[in-house]
């Protein structure tokens, strides 16, 4: 299991962050916010594979390029398209889904799931291809149950408001399902030969008592193998923040640090330098040090800056990427920036 991610965009422009969970069995794509051209970086196939869209607001530097997504995935065949935002997201997405004039639709596949994350309920419209994207399909509201948003087999996803300015930006946290591996020192202790067998004991389609492997001259249940040989470990996490401003020590810094706790990646915006607090608290931003602060209090893995005002040049960049590093040493620029 993993998960593989990469930062669109150029430093100073529109960015967005492509993720796919590897379970190992399947392969399953998010993206996060869709500004333009981010999706230059990617081939039209893996355009195609993104099944979850989530964005964090609909500022225009966050969704302009969702035409370009549209166009390849309005009629998507194999699964519906889920598309995720704050309040405004159901109404928004059906403006952008009727701007355009439909034909030859009639006979098309193609339904997207709609969800709006409220402070204490989620709200879904479904919306069909063969109906031009018209009616909205209504569903119940559903209350929210603590971050969750969607479970997935191999994954479970969660989201959080925060403020900016006068609306809510979605952070969002992706979350790996346990890793349940096979313990070498077990396999030695018990005497067991490596094989095809252990195949079997970390398929869960075998079911525990019904199942026998004929091991070490013996017929061993599949579930009593399991207890003896299998570890469990927490699986990876990604956690996508941006365009928010948060006050240290407050309550709500506080519940954001608690959330992230032990995240693998934290992937942040970084708008402001330190020096212009100022602006980053008129403008509802995060500085490089308290983004540096942020995750060293959270104690993630590692902080991943994106963002990043195009007001400064690439050397402020860089000294950014120092201001939140006097906090949180692994800290690091997208690679593919070429910065130093």
């Amino acid at each position: 299991m993993a998960i593989e991610w990469q930062i669109l965009g150029r430093a100073g422009a529109d960015n967005a962050l492509h993720v796919v969970v590897d379970s190992g069995q399947s392969r399953e794509s998010f993206l996060f916010d869709c500004g333009e051209g981010v999706l230059d970086s990617l081939r039209p196939g893996e355009v195609q594979s993104v099944a979850y869209l989530a964005f964090s607001h609909f500022h225009m530097d966050h969704v302009s390029g969702f035409d370009g997504f549209f166009r390849l995935n309005y009629n998507r065949p194999d699964a519906p398209v889920t598309v995720w935002g704050p309040a405004g997201t159901m109404d928004l997405m059906g403006h952008r889904f009727r701007g355009f004039v439909w034909n030859l639709h009639a006979d098309q596949p193609g339904e997207w799931i709609v969800r709006e994350i409220g402070p204490t309920s989620l709200s879904t419209s479904r919306f069909l291809a063969r109906e031009a994207f018209t009616p909205p399909h209504r569903q119940p509201d559903q209350p929210r149950n603590g971050a969750l948003l969607q479970q997935g087999r191999s994954w479970r996803l969660e989201g959080r408001l925060l403020p900016h300015g006068s609306i809510d930006s979605v952070a969002y946290r992706l979350i790996e399902a346990p890793r349940q591996n096979i313990d070498p020192a077990a396999m030695q202790r018990h005497n067991y030969l490596p094989g095809p067998w252990l195949r079997r004991i970390i398929d869960a389609a075998e079911t525990e008592e019904e199942s026998l492997i004929e091991i070490a001259g013996r017929s061993l249940r599949v579930g009593e193998l399991r207890r003896e040989l299998l570890v469990t470990s927490p699986g990876a996490s990604l956690a996508y923040l941006t365009d928010f401003r948060v006050e240290p020590g407050t309550p709500a810094w506080e519940e954001l640090v608690t959330w992230l706790t032990g995240t693998t990646t934290l992937v942040c915006e970084c708008q402001y330098r330190a020096a212009d607090i100022v602006l980053a608290r008129q403008n509802a931003h995060m500085t490089a040090d308290l983004v540096g602060r942020l995750a060293a209090e959270a104690g993630v893995g590692r902080l991943v800056l994106q963002h990043l005002s195009r007001r400064y040049s690439s050397e402020d960049w860089s000294e950014m990427r120092d201001e939140a590093a006097q906090f949180f040493p692994e800290t690091v620029l997208p690679p593919e920036w070429g910065l130093r």
